[in-house]
């Protein structure tokens, strides 16, 4: 089904997720350390790779801006640090998914699969999607305000996808999660969405204080056009 790099500390938590991803024909290399992981990554291509953030010679993020700076190969953390702050910078570096510990062993697999299957069969969207003095270059994931390019984390980049993919109708705050992760993250709230709607308004907006581009539609969600 697909190879799996696998960089855990817990050996006994690492021996579980070993053996059910193997039972679920995953190939999986098992690294205990970010100086292993480095050179696993260097020697060898995987299909996903499931990252602790707290290593002993090392951390998770570190290594997901490595991964990011040259792949574009899908992230999760899975790891005990819950706090909102460690999330929103989880998926700021380009992050998938994000489970913390503790947690069941079925439901990391449902999200693994979840994840690869956004990555294998994503819906097909136009080479070039423009909303007012923005263009958004799907083949080459970049962003364009007025012909010059806009940075955005791969997170932003996604919400945005979703709500121009979604032109004219109204997407509840659920649907907007659901589209991201495929199933609702218990680490995901309200206040995280919100966060992200802020950024994003304050990259693409002419007045991110009266959005033209994605406005809300109170008590409803987000609408991108009309």
């Amino acid at each position: 089904m697909g190879s799996i790099l696998l960089v855990e500390d817990d050996k006994t938590i690492a021996m579980g997720v070993e053996y059910s991803l193997v039972q679920e024909g995953f190939n999986t290399c098992v690294c205990h350390t970010a100086d292993s992981a480095r050179q696993a990554l260097n020697h060898k291509n995987f299909d996903m790779v499931i990252l602790d953030i707290s290593l002993p010679d090392g951390d998770g993020f570190e290594l997901c801006r490595l991964i990011r700076q040259n792949s574009s190969i899908p992230v999760i953390f899975l790891t005990a640090c819950d706090e909102e702050v460690n999330v929103i910078m989880g998926l700021d570096l380009g992050a998938d998914d994000y489970i913390t510990k503790p947690f069941r062993v079925r439901e990391l697999i449902s999200r693994i699969k979840s994840v690869l299957r956004r990555y294998n069969h994503q819906v097909s969207l136009d080479k070039e999607i423009i909303i007012g003095d923005i263009r958004i270059n799907t083949a080459e994931a970049k962003v364009y305000k007025k012909k010059k390019s806009i940075l955005l984390t791969t997170l932003e980049y996604k919400l945005l996808l979703i709500l121009a993919g979604s032109r004219g109708r109204t997407l509840s705050r659920n649907q907007i999660l659901e589209s991201i992760w495929d199933v609702p993250g218990d680490f995901v709230n309200d206040n995280t969405l919100t966060v992200y709607i802020k950024r994003l308004r304050e990259k693409i907006e002419d007045d991110p204080g009266k959005p033209e581009i994605i406005k809300t539609i109170r008590g409803l969600g987000y609408r991108v056009g009309e």
